[in-house]
C-alpha cells in the first residue's frame, strides 16, 4: 500500500483493533512497539471502552473499574516503548484497601499487612485466626500457579490445559469460590469478606472456579492502587503512548463486520460502510458479539450461535454517579454496603436472574483522595449494585428510577445520612447500556461467567478458533475480566501473533 505523504510503498503489516478498552489499549501498544502499523478503532466518542469517563457539571466519574492492583502489568507496556510509567501515571497505593459494612453495622476493614488483617479476622472471630493464616498461604499457592505462571500463557491447545491438571486438581480448582473459603472460615461475615472477590470480576462466588481465590494474595502482594485523575487517566496514557509507537485512533467508528476470504481476515467494514483493510485483526469487543454479530456471516465450528446461547453470562451491573455540594468526610474510598443476605442475594442475581429487593453495594468516594474529581467543597461517587443481566426480562427503562431510589434510602440509612439534600448532579449505567452502548450479549458487564468450564481451554481462545488472523483479548477470553486480566489477555499476543507479513 503506498504511503500518502512519502509515496514510497508501505512494507508494514497493518493491525486493526476494534475496541479501546483496557485489552485494546495494550495489544495496540504491544503491536506497536513490534512494528506493526495499527489503527484502533472504537465505537464511542472517547477511549477507555468500561474504563470511559463521564464529565458533567464540574464532576469527573470513572466509568467502571476504579482499582489497579497490579501496576507491574502497566509498567512492562512503558518499558517496551522505553518509557517510565510513573512519568505519564501518578499511582497512589491504598491502603487499607477497603471498609466492608455488614447489615448489623459491623465493618471489616481489609489491610495490605498480615498483622492488620489477623488483628481483623481476631475481632470478628478469634476463633479464625488460624484458618486465615492457612488461607493466605493457600491464596498464595493458588496465584504462583493460576496467576504468575499462566495469566499470560495461551490456552488455544488442549495439551496445555492437560500438562496443568495436575497442579490445578492439587489447588482445588474443581471447588468454587465460597466452598473453597468456608474450608478455612467459620464465621459468616469473614465466609463473605474473604469470598466476595469474584463478583468484581463478573463471578459468582458459589460457582466461580477457587482459582480465584489467588485475589487476596494478589492484592497483598501488589497492592490497591488509585490512578491520580481516576482510571480513565491511564487510558489516556496509555492511548498517547499507543500513539508514541505510530499508532492511529478513530473515535466513533463502529466495526459491524469482520471481513474474510475464504477463512482469513481481510479487515473490517465501519457503521458508515467504509472498509478498513488489515492483515490481522485483534477484538476487543465483547466475544459473543464478535462471534455472533461480527463474524455473524462466517460459518463457525466452535463458537457457534446454538452455543454461544447456551453460554452462562456474567451478572450486569447498576451503577448510579452522583456528586454532592458537601463532602462525606466520614465515607471511606473505598466501601461495601452488604445487604442481609448473601448466599441466597447471589442465587436470586445469578440463578434466578430475580432482581431482589435488597441488594449489596460498593461505594467509591475517589474524592477522598482526589480533589481534582470535584468542584471545592464537593465530593464525587459512583455505587454499583450487581443486578441480573437482561435475561431477567426486566424493565429497566421503568425500573431505573425506582431502583436508584432505593439505593439512595439505603445509604441514607447507613453511611450516607442527609445524601438526598445534598445531590447535585446524577447519572445511571444500567444493563442497557452494556447492551446498546458497550455491545455486551445480554448487557452482561464482564461477558462470560469464569466457571471452570468456561476458563482456561474452555473460554474463547485469544487466536481465534475461527478464521485465521482473528485474535481475541479482554474480558471474554483468557485469563478473563478486571484489569490484570484484559492486560494480560494482549500480553499473550506476543505468543500467538507471528512476524508481519512479508511484502514484495
Amino acid at each position: 500500500m503506498p504511503d500518502s505523504m512519502t509515496g514510497r510503498e508501505d512494507r508494514t503489516g497493518h493491525a486493526v483493533v476494534i475496541g479501546s478498552g483496557f485489552g485494546g489499549l495494550a495489544a495496540a501498544v504491544r503491536l506497536a512497539a513490534r512494528g506493526w502499523r495499527v489503527t484502533v478503532l472504537e465505537k464511542l466518542d472517547g477511549p477507555g471502552g468500561r474504563a470511559y469517563v463521564f464529565r458533567q457539571d464540574g464532576f469527573t466519574f470513572d466509568a467502571g473499574p476504579t482499582i489497579i492492583t497490579a501496576p507491574y502489568i502497566l509498567e512492562e507496556l512503558w518499558a517496551l516503548c522505553g518509557q517510565r510509567m510513573a512519568d505519564h501515571v501518578d499511582l497512589r497505593r491504598v491502603d487499607p484497601f477497603y471498609d466492608i459494612r455488614f447489615d448489623d453495622g459491623t465493618v471489616f476493614r481489609a489491610h495490605g499487612s498480615i498483622e492488620a488483617m489477623r488483628a481483623e479476622v481476631a475481632r470478628i472471630s478469634p476463633d479464625d485466626v488460624p484458618g486465615f493464616d492457612r488461607y493466605i498461604r493457600e491464596s498464595e499457592k493458588i496465584y504462583e500457579v493460576a496467576f504468575a505462571k499462566l495469566a499470560d500463557q495461551p490456552f488455544d491447545r488442549f495439551g496445555t490445559m492437560l500438562a496443568e491438571a495436575p497442579d490445578m486438581i492439587r489447588l482445588g480448582g474443581h471447588f468454587t469460590v465460597h466452598r473453597k473459603v468456608s474450608r478455612f472460615f467459620k464465621d459468616p461475615k469473614l465466609r463473605t469478606a474473604f469470598s466476595f472477590h469474584p463478583l468484581l470480576i463478573g463471578g459468582n462466588p458459589l460457582t466461580t472456579t477457587a482459582y480465584y481465590c489467588l485475589i487476596a494474595h494478589l492484592e497483598r502482594l501488589h497492592g490497591v492502587h488509585y490512578a491520580m485523575g481516576g482510571t480513565g487517566a491511564v487510558a489516556s496514557a496509555l492511548v498517547r503512548l499507543a500513539e508514541s509507537q505510530g499508532a492511529r485512533f478513530r473515535y466513533e467508528a463502529e466495526v459491524t463486520r469482520i471481513t474474510t476470504e475464504g477463512r482469513r481476515v481481510t479487515g473490517v467494514t465501519l457503521a458508515n460502510g467504509e472498509h478498513v483493510p488489515a492483515d490481522i485483526v485483534v477484538s476487543n469487543a465483547d466475544v459473543a458479539w464478535t462471534y455472533s454479530k461480527l463474524l455473524g456471516d462466517v460459518p463457525r465450528r466452535r463458537w457457534t450461535d446454538a452455543k454461544l446461547s447456551r453460554a452462562s453470562y456474567s451478572m450486569s451491573l447498576f451503577v448510579w454517579y452522583f456528586g454532592t455540594n458537601r463532602r462525606f468526610d466520614d465515607v471511606y474510598h473505598h466501601t461495601m454496603v452488604l445487604g442481609p443476605r448473601y448466599e441466597e442475594l447471589l442465587t436470586d442475581i445469578f440463578g434466578r436472574k430475580k432482581l431482589a429487593e435488597d441488594f449489596s453495594l460498593y461505594l467509591h468516594r475517589p474524592t477522598a483522595r482526589d480533589a481534582s474529581l470535584a468542584p471545592p467543597g464537593c465530593d464525587a461517587f459512583y455505587v454499583l449494585a450487581p443486578v441480573p443481566h437482561l435475561g431477567s426480562g426486566t424493565d429497566w427503562a421503568a425500573m431505573a428510577e425506582p431502583y436508584r431510589q432505593r439505593i439512595q434510602r439505603r445509604l441514607e440509612e447507613t453511611v450516607m445520612p442527609g445524601l438526598g439534600g445534598s445531590v447535585v448532579t446524577s447519572r445511571l449505567l444500567t444493563p442497557l447500556d452494556f447492551r446498546d452502548r458497550l455491545l455486551s450479549v445480554n448487557g452482561a458487564a464482564f461477558a462470560l461467567e469464569p466457571k471452570l468450564f468456561q476458563s482456561a481451554w474452555f473460554r474463547p481462545h485469544n487466536i481465534s478458533e475461527e478464521v485465521a488472523g482473528l485474535y481475541l483479548v479482554g474480558a471474554g477470553t483468557h485469563p478473563g475480566a478486571g484489569v490484570p486480566g484484559v492486560i494480560s489477555s494482549a500480553k499473550i499476543l506476543d505468543q500467538v501473533v507471528k512476524e508481519q507479513p512479508v511484502r514484495v
